[in-house]
């Protein structure tokens, strides 16, 4: 089977064990690791009537094996149980949060590109010279400032020094500005990066030499010829740090108040809420599984002499 739908079958076929493992590590992480949910949610006061109430409703009072087939069978039919907190099905919260947190990783990532793409080629014009070191530094910084630190620096800079944004909150486009700043400046810092030594390594092929010789302007060589093969690799690492935006959202979320499945995360592991625990690693395992899916397939379209196999 040839084309696209040949390169979804063999990438649906890679995927299913790689799921697999995945459901199978989060289940045994989260059985497996010291302590006992019921307890530590019930906490010192409950009755052995209420511990064994609780964990005949939730199938914890199973062997293991029976518990992970009952866990699979749910996952199949796409339920993933119900919270201990408020007894609500756990996929409908996760749903509840979902788009805020995807909502403010889609805008990190944006940011990162809008910064990279013209700081790191205007590095590599500039190979040596003035701006390229300035966007090094700039780069360097991204890097060296991570966002349990960038975050708080930009509050107080920008909404109590000159109160031109909201500290926190969600709702209104100004109320994602930092966050998303704040989530995407690391990522900024290392497409520019990789921009510069892309753009670098594309400007001294045969084809550029052929493009500047007809007669094209430098901006059309730059943005319509080196661009589309130089971004291969950064597609690579676009794909790869998605998954790591949706992870460090936990942290942006959680210093400004947004509510998304990281502050989610951080709710249930801090009321001890098992199934929304496994539920929410499941769900954020998976993103990242079909980020580098649909990244995978993307290459075909920048290049088509990559096969995908």
């Amino acid at each position: 089977m040839n084309g696209i739908a040949g390169i979804l079958l063999r990438r649906l076929l890679l995927v299913i064990p790689v799921v697999w493992a995945v459901v199978t590590l989060v289940f045994l992480l989260l059985h497996l690791v010291p302590g006992d949910p019921v307890l530590a949610f019930l906490g010192e006061t409950a009755t052995p009537e209420q511990v064994a109430e609780m964990r005949r409703r939730f199938g914890l009072d199973r062997p293991l094996l029976e518990q992970y087939a009952n866990y699979w069978k749910q996952v199949l039919q796409g339920d993933l149980g119900v919270t201990f907190v408020d007894r609500r099905p756990v996929a409908e919260k996760i749903l509840s949060r979902y788009p805020a947190t995807l909502q403010l990783a889609v805008a990190a990532l944006l940011v990162a590109v809008l910064i990279a793409i013209p700081l790191g080629v205007t590095a590599a014009r500039h190979h040596g010279g003035v701006r390229d070191a300035a966007a090094s530094i700039v780069a360097l910084l991204g890097i060296a400032l991570p966002n349990f630190a960038l975050g708080p620096l930009l509050i107080l800079l920008f909404s109590v020094k000159l109160q031109l944004l909201p500290p926190s909150g969600f709702g209104d486009p100004a109320h994602l500005v930092l966050p998303a700043f704040t989530l995407g400046a690391a990522l900024a810092a290392i497409l520019t990066r990789l921009v510069r030594t892309s753009v670098l390594e594309e400007l001294r092929q045969d084809y550029v030499k052929t493009a500047r010789a007809k007669g094209l302007d430098e901006r059309t060589v730059i943005y319509r010829h080196v661009l589309r093969n130089g971004l291969i690799p950064v597609v690579t690492i676009v794909g790869l740090q998605f998954g790591v935006l949706l992870g460090g959202a936990i942290i942006t979320e959680r210093i400004f108040n947004w509510p998304g499945i990281g502050t989610l995360t951080i709710e249930a592991i801090a009321a001890r809420d098992y199934p929304l625990v496994q539920g929410c690693l499941l769900v954020i395992s998976l993103t990242y599984i079909f980020v580098n899916t649909a990244t995978d397939l993307l290459y075909r379209v920048l290049d088509p002499r990559i096969k995908v196999e």
